[in-house]
């Protein structure tokens, strides 16, 4: 062979490859790349409104706002509080009697601390829900010789007003909405999800207390509103307790408390969120908690740092409103916030903590296996996600070649005809697709 035949062989047998692919139907442009976008339909940042307690005017003040702006929440409720409910809270352990005569003698230590604190919001006298409380909180920043005088006070005041009785822990100010209007609610699309019984430090309770709040609460709810609304948990007062978190992560598809992905950098109420810093991780889940005194100003800069970027989830954490719960922010202010975000709608997904928590998930854990045929990009779709939970559509943006002009989108037997748009690298369809709902094709349908 001539050093010329050398090197041109290789060449025309490159040549006749392609040609050959290409009369086979299948073409080999780089100009097919597929991606699942962050948020649907190519927005740049996600925000959830979500309430905790279920206190009476999050649903006379700020839910009618939401509706009439198309926005759907996340409310967190106790559902002891709920006057129709059928499960209250109780202590469960031994004599009552026995634990206060014991305390005595015997101060509290790592050995009894929690069978004490159950117990110590139960007993008939002021101030008692506040010792458990204050000892729980204390408890949590790692001062347990603290928590332990703490609970010790309690009871010296409890054997000194001779309490023999238990009343119910009452923990939420004002009247509570009950379940004919809450279904109501949950069939708009809103989410409801487990907030326990009775709102307790769970850090504190012992083994059978803390998994009662958790499963009675659960259980009632998907009693009154079905099993589609227990996908998303709060543990109270935000507690990230490792033992804590062990039983509620097992419980739950998602806890706002924690969010245990390695794509996902949390950053919870205490924490700073810095728009310009690189976290390197595929999303930013940030949360927030309006209080009563912060500025309109600064929770309108929440919504504007989230903009700068596009990875970015915005968890903003209610309470009180119009005058009643903890921290009660006017309606004037909650109306202009929330007018405020919706003003910024084309660039921001507004959605309950469930849905959003679904399509990162599912983003993130959805496989394609592309076929391309000269009119044709076939996509199969695969997940080891449990179908009951991840049903959000995702949004797809797939590279067509320059010279599809009208492209339809098929998929379940139903057609859609896609925009054919434009930007740096090249032409491009932008599509919604059910990751359950069997393989997809996009179609050059001509001219």
């Amino acid at each position: 062979m001539s050093l010329t035949n050398k090197f041109l062989f290789p060449k025309i047998l490159l040549i006749l490859i392609l040609v050959l692919n290409f009369q086979n139907g299948f073409s080999q442009e780089p100009s097919f790349k597929t991606e699942i976008l962050k948020w649907p339909d190519g927005k740049k940042a996600a925000i959830s409104l979500t309430y905790d307690d279920g206190t009476y005017n999050q649903f006379r003040v700020a839910l009618p706002i939401m509706e009439e702006l198309g926005m759907k929440g996340t409310f967190y409720i106790n559902t002891g509080e709920i006057p129709s409910s059928q499960t209250r809270a109780q202590f469960f352990g031994r004599d009552p009697k026995v634990i206060l005569a014991e305390t005595a003698s015997i101060p509290t230590n790592e050995e009894n601390i929690f069978e004490r604190a159950s117990l110590i919001r139960f007993l008939d006298m002021p101030g008692a829900v506040s010792y458990h409380d204050r000892s729980g909180s204390t408890y949590e920043q790692g001062r347990v010789e603290q928590a332990c005088k703490i609970l010790d006070e309690g009871f010296a005041k409890a054997r000194e007003l001779n309490v023999s009785e238990l009343v119910y822990p009452k923990i939420i100010d004002g009247p509570m909405i009950d379940w004919d209007e809450i279904r109501k609610y949950a069939s708009n699309g809103h989410e409801f999800g487990v907030h326990t019984i009775s709102h307790p430090r769970l850090a504190v309770l012992d083994e059978k207390n803390l998994l009662f709040e958790l499963e009675a609460c659960r259980d009632e709810i998907e009693r009154e509103l079905g099993r589609e609304q227990l996908f998303s948990a709060e543990c109270p007062f935000g507690t990230e307790n490792e033992r804590v978190m062990e039983y509620a992560l097992k419980m739950f598809p998602a806890l706002r408390n924690r969010m245990p992905e390695a794509y996902l950098e949390e950053i919870n109420r205490s924490g700073k969120f810095d728009a310009s810093q690189d976290y390197g991780k595929e999303y930013i889940q940030w949360q927030r908690g309006p209080l009563s005194k912060t500025t309109p100003e600064l929770m309108n800069s929440w919504v504007d740092d989230i903009l700068t970027r596009e990875d970015t989830w915005l968890v903003l954490v209610f309470h009180g409103i119009e005058g009643i719960g903890w921290e009660a922010i006017p309606e004037d202010r909650i109306r202009a916030y929330f007018e405020y975000i919706a003003g910024k709608s084309k660039d921001i997904w507004v959605a309950p903590f469930r849905d959003v928590t679904q399509y990162m998930r599912q983003r993130m854990n959805t496989n394609m296996i592309k076929t391309v045929k000269k009119d044709m990009i076939s996509l199969k779709l695969e997940s080891d996600l449990d179908p009951y939970w991840y049903r959000q559509k995702l949004t797809f943006k797939t590279y067509i070649p320059t010279d599809w002009k009208s492209v339809t989108f098929v998929q379940g037997g139903k057609t859609e005809t896609l925009e054919v748009q434009k930007d740096a690298d090249g032409s491009f369809v932008q599509y919604n697709a059910d990751p359950n709902g069997g393989e997809l094709a996009l179609k050059n349908v001509g001219q």
